[in-house]
């Protein structure tokens, strides 16, 4: 058991601002848990969507956020920011933590107001980042008013963290590299190779079109051509609010053939990945990718695209197979390259991945960096 570093008399609080509570529920809880085991207070503000119920056992205390999830809106983000800063003034913490794209900016903007440290957390560039237009001008700018004076800044890549320095966005100084949320080897404990008969490959993600579904059918059906014996599956929720969000109509549309399986959403990965024989993620981009983590500390062989957030992951070759981005055909190259070698050799891949992870990815590593971050000067 850890013993509490703060005692009674001199317990900090730690606010933690998300955009809704599923992101806290299922990539904050051991940050929480960890922070908690330290004497942390812990208070989280998010917007609640169902799984804040999972979250007031964990927290001292859960408040509602108003924020919109969709784009930019300055009359409706406005609020947002009036409503950071009302529970900044209200309950004055010690420090505030920042996850998603919007608290990032907004929070940041609302602790600078009020003197309080904040941590950024940039756990990817999002859509708008990506497009190179006049949105991605006013988020930038967001972020340059924003973030370049907070007490650190976290990026889960390099990439990522090159980009913020080259558009001036943040302070050299106070950027921190974290390899993505961690993942907790105990729970996502190594799992024996399947022996599917037929063989099951699956992505896992929110259906969006940024994550590359759209190629990961195209591959399936050039698969499916010298592989017809291969079931390829889907995995994750429809319809969330992003611009480049699958519907419904869409998905049912895009499964219409029988080799093809939307399996739904769940809270719970590990039996789809645990029963899968390989995961793939054809994401133009991804600030660490959560789901390809979590099926390497499994040992499942991986297949994503050579793009940020996921070849930090793969080993070409190794633990798996990069393939080119928003690029259907060469998806479909690396998938019967993997289909194509002996069960030996992909249990050997997963071990691989495996280890990577036990390495580079473990969760204390973490931990660590987030109480270096709290205990520095500020």
């Amino acid at each position: 058991m850890v013993q509490n570093v703060l005692s009674d008399s001199k317990k900090k609080s730690i606010l933690i601002c998300s955009n809704y509570a599923w992101t806290i529920y299922n990539f904050r809880l051991p940050l929480i848990r960890n922070l908690k085991a330290e004497g942390y207070q812990i208070i989280i503000l998010t917007q609640f969507d169902g799984y804040e119920k999972y979250l007031f056992n964990e927290a001292d205390k859960v408040l509602d956020l108003f924020i919109s999830r969709k784009g930019i809106n300055p009359f409706v983000d406005i609020f947002s920011i009036f409503n950071i800063l009302l529970r900044l003034f209200l309950i004055r913490p010690d420090f505030l933590l920042n996850f998603s794209i919007k608290p990032v900016i907004y929070g940041s903007i609302a602790a600078k107001i009020m003197r309080i440290p904040s941590v950024a957390m940039i756990t990817g560039l999002g859509t708008g980042f990506l497009l190179n237009n006049w949105v991605t001008g006013i988020i930038k700018f967001l972020y340059r008013i924003s973030i370049k004076h907070s007490h650190a800044v976290i990026f889960q890549n390099q990439d990522d963290l090159q980009i913020f320095k080259d558009n001036n966005l943040v302070n050299p100084d106070n950027c921190y590299i974290s390899p993505g949320s961690g993942i907790d080897l105990e729970s996502f404990k190594y799992q024996v190779f399947p022996h599917n008969k037929p063989k099951k490959l699956i992505l896992i993600a929110r259906m969006l079109k940024d994550k590359g579904v759209i190629e990961y059918i195209e591959a399936a059906e050039e698969v499916n051509k010298s592989h017809p014996d291969i079931i390829f599956q889907l995995l994750g929720p429809l319809g969330v609010e992003n611009r480049s969000a699958i519907s419904k109509k869409e998905m049912d549309y895009l499964t219409r053939s029988k080799y093809i399986e939307y399996l739904g959403e769940t809270d719970n990965v590990k039996d789809f990945i645990k029963n899968s024989d390989c995961v793939i993620l054809p994401s133009y981009r991804e600030g660490t990718s959560r789901v390809l983590l979590e099926a390497a500390a499994i040992g499942r062989p991986l297949i994503a695209s050579n793009v940020t957030g996921c070849k930090e992951i793969i080993d070409h070759g190794v633990n798996g197979y990069l393939c080119k981005s928003k690029n259907s055909n060469d998806l479909a190259k690396k998938i019967i390259k993997f289909l194509n070698l002996s069960n030996e050799q992909k249990k050997e891949m997963g071990l691989n991945g495996r280890k990577k992870v036990e390495e580079e990815f473990d969760q204390e590593i973490v931990f660590k960096l987030y109480k270096r971050i709290l205990n520095s000067p500020t």
